[in-house]
């Protein structure tokens, strides 16, 4: 599991526990199934209007996706490209196709296949950047789909609201205290229960996708990279370097410079 997600999960889980247990007077009363199923139900209907029903279906998935601790291979892809460049540039034809079968990445298989098949660099960076805007447009599209949602579950909670407060009209007439505080309570249920909905659920999935598909261009760019020098055949230790810079850290870069260089900043 990922890590931060399992911690926001287990933060989440303990603020809940710590307002039923100090800030209520009867943690039973923050146990509402009908108010729970309004908000459920009503997002889930909206959703199923306004998306086509094979990508309704793929949000399960998407939150198991959120859920997973999933790696991106990046020296794993640097390693694979500078050896099949290093054979590229000795002319070993026969050993980069070798190499080229091993490769689990296929955004990079198809990048170094082009270059054997000796295809045009222009043709194939837009080829590939081709695919990495197809990417990137999907995916986004389903981060969206759970920003709707988290849209929709607080709009549903008022609904539950409203119609709590209809039944409270209707028992205001009988002067009961107790009655009228009971329906307030169930009414004001429905928001409370949207507003957690969307946002400690649904709004934190779609951030956690939209990173995600932001790590995943970034790595499938240093490809598009590498792939380009391969193409025009530069060194091996060039194309590592550069295709490391794609992953290197801004703040690890300046904390090294000033190391290196003690002077600086002096007299500031």
């Amino acid at each position: 599991m990922n890590p931060s997600t399992l911690i926001g999960m287990l933060a989440g889980l303990t603020l809940l526990a710590v307002l039923l247990v100090f800030s209520a007077q009867q943690p039973s009363l923050f146990i509402d199934l009908p108010s729970l199923g309004i908000v459920v139900i009503g997002t889930f209907a909206a959703t199923c209007l306004s998306y086509p029903l094979s990508e309704v279906r793929r949000v399960l998935g998407l939150f198991a996706r959120v859920m997973r601790n999933e790696r991106l291979y990046t020296q794993e892809d640097i390693g694979e490209l500078v050896a099949m460049a290093r054979l590229w540039l000795d002319e070993d034809l026969r050993a980069v196709e070798q190499a080229l079968d091993k490769v689990k990445n296929p955004f990079l298989r198809t990048g170094v296949q082009l270059v054997i098949d000796k295809t045009p660099e222009g043709e194939i960076l837009e080829v590939l950047q081709w695919r990495i805007q197809r990417m990137r447009a999907k995916e986004r599209a389903e981060a969206q789909m759970f920003r709707v949602m988290a849209s929709y579950a607080p709009a549903f909670g008022m609904l539950g609201t409203l119609v709590g407060l209809v039944n409270l009209m209707l028992v205001l007439g009988d002067g009961d205290m107790g009655t009228i505080g009971r329906q307030m309570s169930v009414g004001l249920m429905t928001t409370l229960y949207g507003v957690l909905l969307a946002n400690l659920v649904l709004k934190p999935v779609a951030v956690k996708l939209e990173r995600r598909t932001e790590q995943r261009v970034m790595l499938m760019n240093m490809v598009l990279q590498g792939v380009s020098m391969m193409s025009n055949k530069r060194s091996p230790g060039l194309i590592r370097e550069t295709l490391n810079s794609f992953v290197a850290h801004y703040h690890d870069e300046i904390r090294e410079w000033r190391r290196a260089d003690p002077r600086v900043g002096e007299g500031a």
